[in-house]
């Protein structure tokens, strides 16, 4: 089971996901988070539910394999190591995931490509009175399998608050860039500054929302005008 591992405060946000682990992964985590705080004192570790995966060892009639699936996917199917048919309550009850997730984490697993479950009836869509069982006519000529995850279809309003919650993420790391090239330079001028930050900023952006930055940091006294000169900015040390 992996995680990634970085300071939050460069992550993009995620919102947070409950899942209600099977006690074989929640070992594996208290190991970890024992080790991990045992060389970090003083953090605080957070685990990103979405952002997990695990290679699962399966066990199929035809053969064995490995599936190299996130983690909801993992838990739903873990599931099925003491059940050969749950229904979609049953699922939902026993993994606490979200109803929205866990239609497409089971898209994943019953409708798409690799069909490492049954679905009845069958069909695209997940519906609530469904049912599903342990594939056991299962057979790939792979032994390592990628069980890829169904895109979710995002509304205009979560598009939306998506967008913005990327740029409020960004505008950190915009911020920090011109403090370091004004820290370093001590005077530059608007175009400059600008043409500085396109070369290092990785990800595409306005001059407009360049300029929204730069003068906030104006209003919060990191930098400020040239007297002579306003297309020209000073560092304030």
């Amino acid at each position: 089971m992996t995680y990634g591992g970085l300071d939050c405060r460069y992550w993009p946000t995620y919102p947070p996901m409950d899942v209600r682990l099977p006690h074989e992964l929640n070992v594996y985590q208290d190991i970890f988070k024992e080790f991990y705080l045992s060389k970090h004192s003083g953090r605080r570790l957070m685990w990103q539910n979405s952002l997990g995966h695990c290679v699962l060892k399966a066990e199929f009639p035809k053969g064995k394999k490995e599936l190299a699936v996130s983690l909801f996917q993992t838990v739903a199917l873990m599931l099925f190591n003491d059940a050969q048919k749950l229904s979609f309550h049953d699922i939902k009850d026993s993994t606490s995931i979200e109803e929205k997730e866990l239609r497409r984490t089971l898209q994943s697993l019953a409708c798409g490509k690799v069909r490492v479950l049954q679905k009845i009836p069958k069909g695209r869509e997940v519906e609530d009175n469904d049912l599903f069982l342990f594939n056991d006519q299962f057979a790939a000529p792979l032994y390592r399998i990628k069980v890829n995850a169904i895109q979710m279809k995002e509304t205009v309003e979560e598009n939306t608050s998506t967008t913005e919650r990327v740029f409020q993420d960004r505008q950190y790391q915009v911020d920090a860039a011109i403090v370091r090239i004004m820290k370093t330079r001590k005077v530059l001028s608007h175009t400059l500054l600008i043409t500085e930050l396109f070369q290092q900023l990785k990800f595409p952006i306005k001059p407009t929302d360049l300029k929204k930055r730069i003068e906030s940091l104006i209003d919060r006294e990191y930098l400020e005008r040239d007297k002579s000169n306003p297309q020209i900015y000073n560092y304030l040390a």
